[in-house]
């Protein structure tokens, strides 16, 4: 009983964040270390139950997730009706009907972590169209939130029902996706690296082709040399590591205690990580980092199966660890006693011709998309180089008939600047009055009897002179202005 209520009490941990243990591990090249070594073996001592140390799951929503796992498991009513809730009903979504029931205090912490979260994704969105260079462009965020499945973005502001059942399933689909994911990647990385092999014998001549191939033949053979792999989660398997690793006698093999020493947390559970850490000793027979033929990603891709295929025959209700119940029937089957021997990776093609030459073949497309962008950008380019060109040309022609405009203003004469003419002062301008008045009087006797200018000018006439502003700089006079100033007049005005 004990141990189904602490399945019960670590449920989100063990269902969600406890599934993806192995994360940080799997993308670490080097081996997971086995450094129990004891001559002697004792029950280890019980400790007060505690939560397992929250792990990264990988999730892009992580922390969201343990934010809230942390605040439901501190509600009372919670924790109890997950004793009495077993996995498939948490994962059908049962579970999430008791949100109604926690407290309010509780509520309210999950509306505010729900409105947090909900922000952070929108400043992700706009962050997103500002680096594609959409500043100007007015951001949907309803519409572009509809892809982050784990919660109700129809209505940011509260934690419901419904937010829980989206974050209990997506949490459950993402984190069974990852293996799958990890394996389309593997095999993606081994077609590149013989599509680049391929690639590089086309360069080559003849002799140098054969040797290539001869050298190529040679680190297969070498690598498939290694001893015999055990059959992963098998009795020779175990006692392998119970007598290397452990420094034990193997005659004295013991499933529980072998289970506890390799608990390495307490928790009761064999986790994915403390799984894997069980193989490092069949994969250091196959896998040399210091080796010309071994490729240590194909070692982790090697250490996935093994673990794959323990949790599939032990795991009996799927929620990705091996309590020690699990363990100990798992020990008693025939798979554990006899089991088959075990295939490597080389001896399993990670893909087939038909998948090599789709992925040729999609990379002959690639390649061919992206000459013909460059030959476009190209084109472009070369298009506004012309246009460059033309700018310059007319900003050229723009620049020399400003400079022609300059030189035709300097060329004009200026006017006079106005003169101010006090009251009974000459103008300066008596100079060139006496010298029209002059030419005036020496015009051909047909022109005597032009009407001449007289001093004395009707009233009205001299109030509307008075009136009347000064023309292109003349003085204002009056009665005592020189005579011919009208003729003066009617020439400055034709004075350019």
């Amino acid at each position: 009983m004990g141990s189904r209520i602490h399945i019960k009490m670590c449920w989100i941990r063990a269902f969600l964040t406890g599934w993806a243990l192995l994360l940080v591990q799997l993308m670490s090249v080097e081996a997971v270390p086995i450094s129990i070594d004891k001559t002697k073996v004792k029950e280890p001592e019980k400790k007060p139950e505690e939560p397992p140390a929250n792990v990264d799951t990988g999730l892009h929503y992580d922390r969201y997730l343990r934010e809230v796992i942390d605040f439901l498991e501190k509600d009372q009513h919670f924790r109890e009706k997950l004793h009495n809730t077993d996995m498939e009903d948490i994962k059908q979504g049962k579970l999430a009907k008791e949100l109604d029931f926690v407290s309010h205090h509780v509520r309210t912490k999950l509306d505010e972590l729900k409105r947090q979260e909900v922000n952070r994704l929108r400043t992700l969105i706009k962050a997103k169209q500002d680096l594609e260079g959409g500043n100007d462009i007015a951001v949907d965020h309803q519409a572009l939130l509809k892809q982050f499945e784990y919660l109700n973005h129809m209505n940011p502001h509260t934690f419901e029902v419904d937010d829980l059942d989206r974050l209990i399933k997506s949490a459950t689909k993402d984190l069974e996706n990852y293996d799958k994911e990890r394996h389309e990647e593997f095999k993606k990385y081994e077609m590149m690296k013989e599509h680049d092999r391929r690639e590089h014998l086309k360069t080559l001549d003849e002799d140098e082709r054969k040797k290539e191939e001869e050298h190529y033949e040679e680190m297969r053979k070498k690598h498939a040399d290694h001893p015999k792999v055990n059959h992963p989660g098998s009795q020779n398997q175990l006692k392998e590591v119970w007598e290397e690793a452990d420094g034990l006698d193997p005659e004295d093999f013991d499933p529980k205690t072998f289970f506890n020493l390799h608990d390495t947390n307490g928790d009761g559970f064999f986790d994915e990580q403390e799984l894997e850490a069980l193989f490092t000793k069949e994969l250091e027979k196959i896998y040399d980092p210091t080796n010309e033929e071994d490729d240590m990603v194909e070692m982790e891709e090697e250490r996935l199966r093994m673990r794959e295929h323990v949790m599939n025959e032990v795991d009996t209700n799927k929620d990705r660890l091996v309590s020690l119940d699990e363990f100990l029937v798992a020990t008693k089957k025939k798979e554990f006693l006899e089991p088959d021997s075990w295939e490597t990776l080389e001896q399993n093609q990670a893909y087939t011709d038909e998948e090599m030459r789709e992925f040729e073949e999609h990379l002959s497309q690639q390649e061919q998309d992206l000459n013909q962008r460059a030959v476009d950008l190209q084109k472009q380019r070369d298009e506004l180089e012309r246009q460059q060109e033309q700018l310059n040309a007319q900003k050229m022609e723009l620049q020399q008939a400003v400079e022609h405009m300059e030189r035709l203003k300097s060329q004009k004469i200026e006017p006079p600047p106005e003169v101010h003419v006090e009251e009974n002062a000459i103008p300066e301008t008596h100079a060139a009055d006496s010298q029209l008045h002059t030419e005036q009087e020496a015009q051909p006797q047909g022109q005597e009897d032009a009407p001449q200018p007289t001093h004395e000018m009707p009233q009205d006439h001299h109030e509307q002179q008075n009136q009347d502003p000064p023309h292109q700089g003349l003085p204002e006079t009056h009665q005592d202005a020189p005579p011919g100033h009208e003729e003066v007049a009617q020439s400055l005005h034709h004075l350019p």
